[in-house]
Order: C-alpha cells, then structure tokens, then sequence
C-alpha cells in the first residue's frame, strides 16, 4: 500500500522524492503517527508536501489510497449520520418547512427511502418523482424542486432546500498561474539563493574546533563568518499609469524581495526606462538619479529585474522624444540595451496576463528585446524568471 501511495503521488505530478518516502517510513517505524489516519495524514504530509500548490493533489491521492475513495467516476459513497441530518434540518429549515416534511413521513422515512431507491437504481435518470437524478421532483438528486431532501451531484444552490449537500469531492487544485500572497512569492524567489561566508568571522564552527582541539590537545575555538545569501539584486519597478491597477501585487513582490535578498537596490521609472531613476516617487522631479550614475554603481555581478506591464505607446520605445512625460534625448530601447549589454541576467516580469501580451505591440518589443526573457508575474512565472536569473 505504501509503494502504491508513493507512486500515485508521482503520477499525479507531485515532486515526491525517494529521501523524502523513505523519511516518512522512518517516522512511522518510531511510530510518530500513533496509530491514527489522522496523524498519520499530517505526518505523510509533512514529510511529502513541499510546496502549497501541491495540497489538493496530495489530498486526493491520500483519499483514494487510504480511504478507498475514486479520485475519478461517478460512484458517490458516504456515511452520513442520521443526528447530524437532523442538526441541519433545525439549522436550515423554517418551522413551516420542517411541518412539511413530518407530514411527507418525517426523517426516518426519508433516510428509508433514499437508502432503498440507492439499492435499486441502476443507472442515471433524468426527470420525474421518484428516481435519484435531475430535473425532477423527487427529493433525492439535482437541478429539481422538492420542499425537502438531500442534493446529489449539483453544482450549487437554486432552490436553497436541500438539507445536506451529499457531492463527491472536487476541489480545484491551487493555481500555480495565478498570485497567491506574500508567503507565496518569498518561496518563489528563494530559489535564486546563493550560500557563500562573507564578513566578519561571528559564527562557531563547531567542526573545525572538534579538529583542532583534536590536533593540537587543548581547546581551540574556531569562528566562521556566517552563511549568508551572496545574491545582488537590482529591480527597476514602472509606477503610475496603467500600473495602478496592479499595485497590490507589485507591493507583495517588493515586500517578499527585500525581506529574501540582503543585498538589493530597487528604483523607479514610467513605462519605459530613460536616462533618469528615483527612489522616491514624491520626489521624483526634485531628487532624480542619472541613469548613468545607477549602471555604473552596481557591477555586472547583480542581478536585474525589471517590473511593469509595458503597456504604452510603441514610441516610447523606438524614438527619442517619445515619452509621454518629457522630451528623452535617446529612446528608451536604447537604455533598455544598455542594461542588458551589462548585465547577463536580467529579467522583465509582467504582471499583464500572458495570453494579453499578443495584443499590445509595446509588450512584444520589449518581449523581443529581452531575448523573451520576460516572465508573467505569478508563481509559475517567478520560477521560471528565477531559474533564468541562476544560470
């Protein structure tokens, strides 16, 4: 059964490694999951579960394997006790409809019925009184009208008089296309990291004191410098225009960025970059850094991310004067290449959906003047956009 476990959880796609099954064999052979399902379904868990996109999925292999539950089909079973029908009835129900139902036969009668209808039924049905199905009367099924009964295979609600929705499990799998958070985008950008010991020796280095001492027969304390993500990152965010309507998301990336990068520098530009940046966008008029200035401070080793939809007029890309804002000296493409025969790694992540991106010719410019370099700005773009970073 655990065999079975480890390869439905491959086959439905989870990143389930041979270290990580057999950690969970270890666990329960300490018997850490003190012979309950439960337990034992928070252990494998989190022993298997790297990432929250992969919970449902987890989720539905565990129940097939472990619960006897179809992961696929039409079969709907369940155990349903008759106390918490009737807790649902005194919760949902009016005086008037429970009345109702006692004068149809009462619970007992109902419960009765669907379990004998449940033996001999056979097939789907569609229409009438009596029969499990759709469009009918009867008080078991979908998409029909009774005063009272229990909902089998609906999508919804529509007439709000079922008194226990009785569905098979079909929860949508978290989506890995779309942006989900903070916490989220932090797990993303992790995987750019890069260990190196830098600075000051602060840190015990437990096993080159072990040596030491060893070799030279009295205590040698050793001390390291501490392990540090050497990773610099340089991001350059568009602000205003048609960037407003895709703040919070900006917010979050920027929020996730500086708390995951020790070494990062960001600056701010409008639709396109020019020969000026700013840290400040109250003071962007008064306080203004050359561009020049930026390129020449960080060195060829950071890390460059640009942030914006590039929403805008093709001229503000192609030819001098073409800002919306100011008359730009060199056009923006020109500053753009400029970045880019600097720095090797850079990205553009854009927070326009990626099926949108045909539809407006600035965003294929830019697009073909990263090389395609430029990612949608969900989970599944930033690990795509931080694998390239890493190269």
């Amino acid at each position: 059964m655990f065999t079975a476990f480890f390869a439905e959880l491959k086959d439905a796609g989870l990143p389930v490694t041979l270290r990580e099954f057999l950690t969970l064999l270890e666990a329960l052979d300490a018997d850490l999951a003190d012979k309950s399902i439960d337990e034992f379904y928070y252990l494998s868990r989190s022993a298997l579960v790297k990432d929250e996109r992969n919970l449902d999925k987890f989720d539905r292999v565990f129940g097939h394997v472990f619960k006897g539950l179809e992961s696929t089909g039409e079969a709907i079973e369940a155990d349903i006790p008759e106390e918490w029908l009737r807790k649902m009835a005194e919760l949902h129900l009016s005086e008037e409809e429970r009345a109702k139902i006692e004068a149809l036969g009462g619970w007992d009668k109902l419960m009765e019925t669907l379990k004998k209808r449940l033996e001999e039924q056979k097939g789907r049905h569609q229409g009438g009184s009596k029969w499990i199905g759709t469009g009918g009367t009867s008080p078991f099924g979908a998409y029909g009208y009774n005063p009272e009964g229990i909902r089998i295979g609906q999508d919804g609600n529509r007439n709000f008089r079922a008194v226990k929705v009785w569905d098979k499990r079909e929860f949508k799998d978290l989506d890995d296309s779309r942006e989900l958070g903070t916490r989220n985008i932090k797990m993303a950008l992790r995987r750019l990291r890069q260990f190196a010991r830098t600075g000051a020796a602060e840190e015990l280095d437990l096993d080159g004191t072990i040596r030491q001492t060893a070799r030279k027969g009295y205590l040698d304390i050793n001390m390291r410098p501490e392990r540090r993500n050497a990773v610099k990152v340089l991001v350059f965010f568009d602000v205003g225009g048609s960037m407003d309507w895709h703040i919070e998301e900006t917010e979050q990336l920027f929020s996730a960025a500086r708390a995951e990068f020790k070494t990062l520098e960001y600056f701010y530009f409008h639709n396109c970059l020019y020969e000026g940046v700013w840290k400040e966008n109250r003071r962007r008029w008064q306080e203004k850094i050359d561009t020049w200035q930026v390129l020449h401070t960080y060195g060829s080793d950071y890390k460059v991310i640009f942030v914006g939809d590039a929403s805008m007029s093709p001229y503000e890309i192609a030819i001098p004067g073409g800002s919306v804002e100011h008359m730009n000296p060199e056009a923006g493409q020109t500053w753009l290449q400029r970045v880019l025969d600097i720095y090797q790694h850079s990205v553009w992540l854009n927070p326009v959906p990626e099926e949108h991106w045909r539809y407006t010719q600035s965003i294929q410019m830019i697009k073909q003047l990263f090389g395609d370099r430029m990612y949608p700005l969900t989970l599944e773009g930033l690990d795509h956009a931080m694998a390239e970073l890493k190269r």
